[in-house]
């Protein structure tokens, strides 16, 4: 018994030294934790929702003081199993005081790009802030304002300022692909997601609604009328199109494609004689009489001549180019020879060489400086760079400051993140949406739409314009539910007071008209 005892006491006091080793014994992998080891707890996935923010504000427009509400904020579209698929930007003005909102417009705006956000609409046309510029649009030396916009279309429409994904502060959900928004298509049907999403959210499936969209976001109304009346069954009362381009067709300056350089004609025209480049008798017509001349010699004898190709004789190339350049502003002697076919990009470095200038392509009246002077083409547009800056700045303070919206994401006001944009369903033919506006308007025939184009825009040129509408369709109802208006400005033409001004009453009959008015 004696000798078990101490057998027994050996055993333990072995065991006891050998315990400090064993805990330092390091664990394998896959080998569970062993009893009494401690492991943090990993870090919960940052809570993927949908962040708003309202306040309330005030503003004189149309001389008269509107109160009303603003959200600034995000909205996570989802799969139908509930997966985030991307996070979208917008900001909502609501009149206060409405209690029938029923009979209340309501107007889904952007921008174009491919890649821009709605700043340009949103701080320069429409919404109840603008950013200051001089009479003309020119920019004031920074620290740029905003101030009260009078021309605001908030007193007779609320307002939705939509920024498409990875523009703004819209982006796709972290690890999933960003590049499946990029492209007509799914551009379209992401829109089409959101503005459903945000007018169930919103309760306004019972009023008036309208789109508004510039340059590329005109490209994007006529897909997405089709998109929402097909696939969601909204129906709409009107389009509001500025700078509108929807057959690229007529705007691309491709071997084999005439079509650009009648449809560019007239806007070089205009821009001529905004610089008094042109000879006296058309300097003297004015500028809506010089471009009808224009319009009739682009689609009539130059059109032909272009057609003829090789065929013309030397003589015949001559007197074309001495016509060409009439209406041009340019030489004769360049005209013939870049083969009477003018190039924007040529035509806005080439106007003004003998002073050293050149022109914008969004607005023909904004004049630039080139280091070289000798350069075939524009080293920037100057129209772009006199605008850029105002609009950054303002936005970024009044998304934070006044309608407390706080982000660290960079608000992307213009990008080239969204490119390659995607064509595919257009492979081997131009891009022409068009047919999608056609079908929209002839399975609603309430449909209307508005058309508003600056005679100094070279972006989105007005005969370019009007070619597109002329081969809409050929029912006669289709021209008469069109209605266009022309400003002498550019691709902006709000950022002038004076077309501001008369852009605000034609939107106003024109909503009016929509809704069953006069």
């Amino acid at each position: 018994m004696r000798h078990q005892s101490l057998w027994i006491s050996l055993v333990l006091a072995l065991a006891f030294a050998l315990a400090p080793l064993a805990a330092q014994e390091p664990e394998e992998a896959g080998d569970a934790p062993k009893m009494g080891a401690k492991h943090e707890a990993p870090a919960p996935a940052p809570k993927i929702e949908d962040k708003l923010v309202t306040t309330q504000h005030k503003a004189v427009i149309g001389g008269k003081e509107i109160r009303y509400s603003a959200t600034a904020g995000t909205l996570i579209l989802r799969d139908e199993d509930g997966k985030p698929r991307a996070s979208i930007y917008f900001t909502y003005y609501a009149r206060d005081g409405v209690t029938d909102k029923s009979k209340r417009p309501i107007t889904y705006t952007y921008n174009g790009g491919p890649g821009s956000s709605s700043v340009w609409l949103h701080l320069g046309a429409f919404g109840p802030k603008r950013v200051k510029t001089d009479d003309e649009g020119m920019a004031l030396p920074p620290p740029y304002e905003l101030g009260d916009n009078g021309e605001s279309l908030l007193d007779i429409t609320d307002l939705v300022f939509i920024d498409p994904v990875t523009t703004g502060y819209s982006r796709a959900i972290p690890g999933t692909d960003a590049k499946k928004y990029y492209g007509v298509k799914e551009d379209a049907e992401t829109m089409a997601d959101f503005i459903r999403l945000w007018t169930v959210r919103f309760g306004r499936w019972s009023s008036p609604k309208f789109l508004a969209g510039e340059s590329y976001g005109t490209t994007r109304s006529a897909r997405l009328s089709n998109v929402l009346q097909s696939r969601h069954g909204m129906y709409l009362n009107g389009i509001v199109l500025l700078s509108s381009i929807l057959n690229f067709g007529t705007a691309r300056f491709d071997v084999g494609n005439d079509l650009p350089y009648p449809l560019f004609l007239p806007t070089y025209t205009a821009i001529a004689w905004y610089h008094k480049r042109l000879p006296a008798d058309l300097e003297a017509a004015g500028v809506e009489k010089a471009t009808a001349e224009a319009r009739r010699f682009a689609l009539g004898e130059y059109t032909l001549a272009l057609a003829k190709g090789n065929g013309l004789s030397a003589e015949e190339t001559k007197a074309m180019a001495a016509k060409v350049a009439r209406y041009t502003g340019l030489s004769a002697d360049y005209v013939e020879r870049a083969n009477l076919r003018v190039e924007i990009q040529h035509f806005v470095k080439e106007l003004l060489r003998d002073q050293r200038l050149t022109v914008g392509r969004l607005d023909g009246r904004f004049k630039g400086k080139d280091r070289d002077v000798t350069g075939a083409t524009a080293e920037s547009d100057p129209s772009y760079a006199a605008i850029q800056g105002t609009y950054t700045a303002t936005f970024n303070d009044y998304a934070g400051q006044t309608l407390g919206f706080k982000s660290d994401l960079p608000y992307e006001i213009l990008t080239d993140r969204v490119r390659p944009w995607s064509y595919n369903e257009f492979s081997n033919s131009y891009l022409n949406v068009a047919e999608d506006l056609r079908k929209a308007m002839a399975q609603n025939p309430a449909l209307k739409i508005f058309v508003g184009n600056g005679y100094y825009d070279l972006a989105t040129p007005f005969f370019a314009t009007e070619y597109t509408f002329d081969h809409l369709g050929f029912e006669p109802d289709y021209r008469q539910r069109v209605s266009l208006h022309y400003y002498q400005a550019g691709h902006m033409m709000y950022i002038r007071r004076a077309d501001r001004e008369q852009l605000k009453k034609d939107v106003v009959a024109f909503m009016a008209s929509a809704m069953g008015g006069s």
